[in-house]
């Protein structure tokens, strides 16, 4: 029984060793690959003719719990055009999913219109809720181009007396959705300047 154990404890060791190992010998390349995926968001929210900065690299963190619906920091990216502002793209939380919370980003101009939404996560269940997944479904690109005013009543599914259309048989997520994009639109028109002339950046908050 002894020797099982040993064995049984020294295939644990090796197995142990050989999962660090690979992640260790793939971080880069993970790494490498948000990155890559991460830029390629930020350009479909942002078109890259609106900007001559590499939006990755512009990153500054933003706390809101009421209205990013996080106690955690979140990353927020701007772009500029010859050295002046011209959008932001701010990662917001939808904590009310049908399935828990759903993680997404919003770019938006100066004058308050919409340039795209993506969602970054979500655990929604297939064929109901995921069609606020890009791949399932062009929901989300039903923001593009809404200009966002104080009125929220119009930032709200069709069900609610809102713009947005629901799912067939499931409207908690979208509207789950629709809110954390509206709270999100919010949050950037009420600290706009201070966003741009921010010094907290992600790189900072990392070391």
């Amino acid at each position: 029984m002894v020797k099982n154990g040993l064995l049984l404890g020294l295939f644990a060791l090796c197995c142990t060793g050989l999962v660090a190992w690979v992640n260790a010998l793939t971080s880069d390349t993970i790494l490498l690959q948000q990155q890559k995926q991460l830029t390629l968001i930020l350009n479909q929210i942002i078109p890259t003719e609106l900007h001559d900065n590499v939006l990755s690299e512009q990153c500054i963190f933003v706390n809101s719990p009421e209205l990013l619906g996080t106690k955690s920091d979140l990353p927020a990216y701007i772009a500029y055009k010859d050295k002046s502002p011209v959008a932001i793209a701010i990662e917001a939380i939808a904590p009310d999913g049908y399935n828990g919370a759903i993680k997404l980003i919003i770019g938006v101009d100066n004058q308050g219109v919409v340039l795209g939404v993506r969602t970054l996560s979500h655990q929604e269940t297939p064929g109901l809720g995921d069609k606020i997944d890009l791949r399932k479904s062009d929901w989300v690109t039903h923001f593009t181009g809404k200009l966002f005013k104080d009125n929220l009543n119009i930032w709200k599914v069709k069900k609610d007396g809102g713009q947005f259309d629901q799912f067939t048989g499931a409207t908690i997520t979208p509207r789950a959705y629709v809110k954390a994009v509206a709270n999100a639109l919010t949050y950037v028109e009420q600290h706009r300047l201070t966003l741009y002339q921010s010094h907290y950046t992600c790189e900072a908050n990392h070391e």
